[in-house]
């Protein structure tokens, strides 16, 4: 098979924790560099916090698995400074189209306004979309980043965790106040631990073709019901970078895994959908089938779940990847915070109820998807068939079909840590929208200005000086931002094209409490002083 890309191998370095008479001890040790161990690290560091992060392998990941990485996950890596290469080497896309046998039946646009500063999607092979996040760890020194490095045992409790480690020079012993677990759905962590992960595997198999040509199809991600082309199952296109096409053939649970991947298998059915005189090389090719499950819990004394480990959906709407660092995000700020002694260890907690939430909204949807393209009988196909149809001549039917909600970030409406409130725009609960703005005269995005820290925007309309700085002096891990139509100077944001206007409710006396991830916490309309605090001590688990 043609190779586009060679997997990098990096060093392993001894470390001189291998050698040391005691056990050492971290304040924060991760377990995986995968795109949700490295995020954790990245998150961590750009705060201020130290973590080791550990992995058995010293490459990234072999195949191009996840591919599809949505604005909010970029909007994240964007804050940690690696979203820039991501985007240049990766494919942009916002559209695409449904088909039903041979007729396109709709096309549907995920980023239709304009004012946003990144795209709805990317299309990036997993192994670059790691490299580009390892490149970025290596530049700082918050990160030890231990290649070869397995862990082996784990014991763990309310107080401490203590871990093994085996390494090319033998094995040495460490100690952390929170280990971070991101070594996949198959955790051998959570299985030391005595721990599950419950949910429904799904009886179908899907083949992963990963295909090298030059094709005049859009940028756009195209999937076909029961094509002429491929009857009964259902098939999906996607361009990745350096002229790579993913193609997912749906092939029935009874399909053979070993002879599916075959290249001579391969070849004839790619054939006949792109036609006999289209060339092109196959490059990587899996057979998979997938699971839809989470454990109950994802905090075991002072081990925390992350990514599959703690939550797996299937690949259809792009859920895994990008729902696991949005996770990450909601981690990093709150335990920065309790390392720091700024906020209770109690908040910890709140990842839990927060994520576990988000994780059964991607699960949901994630099966919802899964049982619209595989019917499991005859009614279910006819009523998904019926429903393709009517979709062709009818908007409201198109909300019905489901060839994979694409990721969004989920609500935190439920959480304890979120003070409602009626608004007129963005509300809390939810990530604060991007627009462009100017800051000192500078073009800028209001997105780079948010997140690390907490932040009160206001509209200063109506309130005093002598208010608005005593909102100033509330805290060191909190900045007050005015918004404001034109003005310049420190802490000011000029809204010019009014697209905050739009999408804020920013009448007179406004504050928006906005949380390290960017998540709006509270909306006031010209609060006591004593309030905003009230709402920021809430926001940090305070009581």
């Amino acid at each position: 098979m043609l190779k586009t890309y060679t997997n990098p191998e990096y060093d392993y370095i001894p470390s001189s924790d291998l050698t040391a008479n005691n056990p050492v001890h971290h304040p924060v040790i991760i377990i995986g560099a995968g795109p949700c161990g490295l995020a954790a690290a990245l998150d961590l560091a750009v705060q201020g916090i130290k973590s080791v992060v550990l992995d058995d392998n010293n490459t990234v990941s072999v195949g191009s698995r996840a591919i599809c990485f949505s604005k909010r996950t970029l909007e994240i890596l964007d804050r940690y400074g690696c979203a820039a290469p991501m985007i240049e080497k990766g494919v942009t896309w916002k559209k695409g189209k449904v088909f039903f046998k041979e007729k396109q039946i709709y096309d549907f646009d995920l980023l239709a306004e304009d004012g946003h500063k990144l795209p709805a999607f990317i299309n990036l092979q997993q192994y670059y979309f790691e490299e580009y996040m390892v490149d970025r760890a290596m530049e700082f020194s918050e990160i030890d980043l231990r290649w070869k490095s397995k862990v082996t045992s784990v014991e763990t409790n309310a107080d401490v965790t203590m871990i093994e480690v085996e390494t090319p020079d033998g094995s040495y012993t460490l100690t952390c106040d929170y280990l971070l677990v991101a070594d996949g759905a198959n955790s051998s962590i959570r299985t030391m631990l005595g721990l599950e992960s419950k949910g429904q595997e799904f009886h179908d198999r899907f083949l992963i073709a990963d295909v090298v040509m030059k094709a005049d199809f859009p940028t756009e991600r195209w999937f076909w019901f029961d094509p002429p082309f491929h009857p009964n199952q259902s098939v999906l296109l996607h361009k990745q970078a350096d002229n790579v096409w993913r193609i997912d053939f749906q092939l029935g649970w009874d399909a053979d895994p070993e002879e599916e991947k075959k290249e001579e298998n391969i070849r004839p059915r790619i054939q006949q959908m792109l036609g006999e005189d289209v060339e092109f090389e196959l490059e990587w090719a899996s057979v998979y089938t997938f699971k839809c499950r989470r454990m109950d819990n994802f905090i075991q004394d002072r081990v925390i779940f992350m990514g599959d480990a703690a939550h797996q959906v299937s690949p259809f709407g792009a859920r895994g990847a990008n729902g696991g660092i949005q996770a990450v995000e909601n981690l990093a700020w709150k335990l920065a915070r309790v390392l720091k002694d700024e906020a209770p260890a109690s908040l910890l907690e709140t990842y839990n109820t927060e994520r576990v939430h988000g994780a059964a909204e991607n699960i949901l949807n994630s099966t919802r998807a899964t049982d619209f393209i595989t019917p499991k009988n005859d009614i279910s196909r006819t009523f998904r068939d019926e429903t393709l149809r009517l979709a062709e001549k009818y908007p409201f039917a198109r909300s019905l079909v489901n060839s994979g909600r694409l990721s969004l970030p989920c609500d935190y409406l439920t959480s304890d840590l979120i003070i409602h409130a009626e608004t007129d725009g963005a509300a809390p609960g939810f990530v604060a929208p991007d627009a462009p703005v100017k800051v000192d005269g500078n073009d800028t995005w209001l997105m780079d200005i948010l997140g690390n820290r907490f932040v009160a925007l206001i509209n200063p309309e109506g309130m005093t000086d002598a208010q608005i700085d005593a909102y100033k002096n509330l805290s060191s891990d909190m900045d007050v931002l005015e918004v404001r139509g034109s003005a310049t100077g420190d802490n000011i944001i000029n809204d010019e094209k009014g697209f905050m206007t739009d999408r804020y409710d920013l009448k007179p006396g406004a504050v928006y409490l906005i949380r390290p991830d960017q998540y709006i916490a509270a909306y006031f309309v010209n609060p006591e002083v004593s309030e905003l605090e009230g709402a920021l001590k809430h926001s940090l688990g305070i009581q």
